[in-house]
């Protein structure tokens, strides 16, 4: 007999997911049924400011694979089906069509959970006001496009300033907008320490984008017409014709939690390393939903990227499918960009690192992101946490201009190898003048954390 896996959330880790399964099992084995509440699958969010700002040419360019590609390959997709219920004990979810209405039971053997995360919105007056715009799927990205291009007024405001605010801020600074950034953290980008925020918030300045920190909205207002007309502050009114919200999402656990399924601090879903459910034998989980183990701190925490959706995805499918894979966990890496300012980290901040009892040194240097001679030479920052006692590399943080934010990948590596700063220094990389100095910025880095370590004792 067939069993049936059934998959909530039609984008990365579910698609990933199901596609996997269906690499291993064939029709007749394991029929697969998918609902998204959306209209598309396997896309990338994390494309939508680029396709804002005009660098990536239209929507359909963000998508992986189209509802009726996935539909060809016999998973049953159902776009624009919201999953109301999961009943575990029955193993069943309830389902609604959200063009009829129409509300049905689906029996499952195996369950993935990819319902993904909610953005979120400051409780304030106003904030639904019509021209105040999320970027959480292709069709907020489509509504807010309409929305810039029926309007004559230029000026722009983000609410917030971590990836998603700095890269909305280059989107709408490229169209031609006047763009205020309000941050209610002392600095951008709040997953930098502030010293290295601080870097970033100048070169925004320097940009042309106004940055306000400690900035709290605490009030959208409106016009006649019932549109915003400016965000307000304790401080200050910053008039606005469009506001985009950065102000990061949460995992969306709703339908898991009714269902009694295990959560973490994040409020994200509990899973082993084979990304199944704790305590359920056949229900999965992956994505945005999820809270992962974090490599350095070894404590849970909620990351949401598209990178570990993928993976995940892949491990659920495998296993789902009958074979077997696992997701140990990540380092915290992430890199972004505004303009022509590269940003990146990996490990553990400063906080992070005081929040789990370490003990550490700190190592900041400047260089280049080619010998210092060659044309076209760029400066960064590489700032770089060592653990005090053993020296073991906690984190790296980097900012810089063309050739920095990849830099990023060798920490990474060091990191989930456990590696300390001194034998990072021996690390056999690639050089030649027109990609390095002849020590490269990370190297650099690791040599005076080895120092500092060494002289703290």
């Amino acid at each position: 007999m067939s069993e049936r896996l059934v998959v909530i959330g039609g984008d990365a880790a579910g698609m990933a997911a199901a596609s996997q399964a269906r690499r291993l099992r064939s029709p007749g084995e394991l029929e697969i049924v998918a609902f998204e509440r959306g209209h598309f699958s396997s896309y990338s969010a994390c494309g939508i400011p680029y396709w804002v700002g005009g660098d990536v040419g239209s929507r359909d360019d963000l998508i992986a694979r189209s509802p009726e590609e996935h539909r060809a390959r016999d998973i049953d997709l159902r776009t624009r089906t919201e999953v109301t219920e999961i009943d575990v004990e029955g193993q069943r979810v309830r389902s609604r069509d959200l063009e009829t209405g129409t509300e049905e039971w689906t029996g499952f053997d195996k369950l993935v959970i990819a319902t993904g995360a909610t953005p979120l919105r400051p409780p304030v007056p106003g904030i639904d006001a019509p021209g105040v715009h999320g970027v959480q799927n292709l069709g907020d990205g489509q509504a807010l496009l309409d929305t810039l291009s029926g309007t004559e007024g230029r000026r722009a405001v983000v609410v917030g300033a971590g990836y998603i605010g700095v890269e909305m801020a280059e989107a709408l600074l490229k169209r031609g907008h006047e763009v205020t950034v309000l941050n209610r953290s002392e600095q951008p980008m709040a997953t930098l320490d502030p010293d290295m925020g601080r870097l970033v918030h100048e070169a925004m300045d320097g940009l042309g984008i106004r940055t306000v920190n400690s900035a709290a909205v605490t009030k959208v207002l409106t016009g006649a017409d019932g549109r915003v007309r400016a965000v307000a502050t304790d401080d200050e009114e910053y008039p606005a014709d469009v506001v985009v919200l950065g102000t990061g999402v949460a995992p969306e656990t709703s339908l898991a939690r009714a269902a009694g399924l295990p959560l973490g601090a994040y409020g994200g879903l509990l899973t082993d390393l084979a990304m199944r459910v704790r305590g359920h034998e056949n229900i999965w989980a992956g994505g945005d939903c999820v809270e992962v183990l974090d490599l350095v701190s070894g404590r849970e925490r909620h990351v949401a990227l598209g990178t570990h959706a993928n993976k995940q995805g892949q491990v659920i499918g495998s296993n789902a499918g009958g074979g077997y894979a696992t997701f140990p966990g990540v380092v915290g890496t992430a890199v972004s960009k505004v303009c022509d300012l590269e940003i990146a980290r990996t490990g553990l901040r400063e906080k992070e690192a005081l929040e789990v009892g370490l003990r550490f040194v700190t190592v900041t240097v400047g260089s280049t992101s080619r010998a210092g001679y060659y044309p076209g030479a760029a400066p960064m920052t590489v700032k770089m946490l060592a653990e005090r006692r053993t020296g073991r590399l906690l984190g790296t943080q980097i900012v810089g201009r063309e050739g920095a934010a990849k830099r990023v990948d060798v920490a990474a590596v060091a990191l989930t190898a456990g590696m300390t700063v001194e034998r990072m220094t021996a690390l056999d990389l690639g050089y030649a003048p027109p990609f390095s100095p002849v020590w490269d910025p990370v190297l650099i880095a690791a040599r005076k954390a080895t120092v500092a370590v060494r002289e703290a004792g």
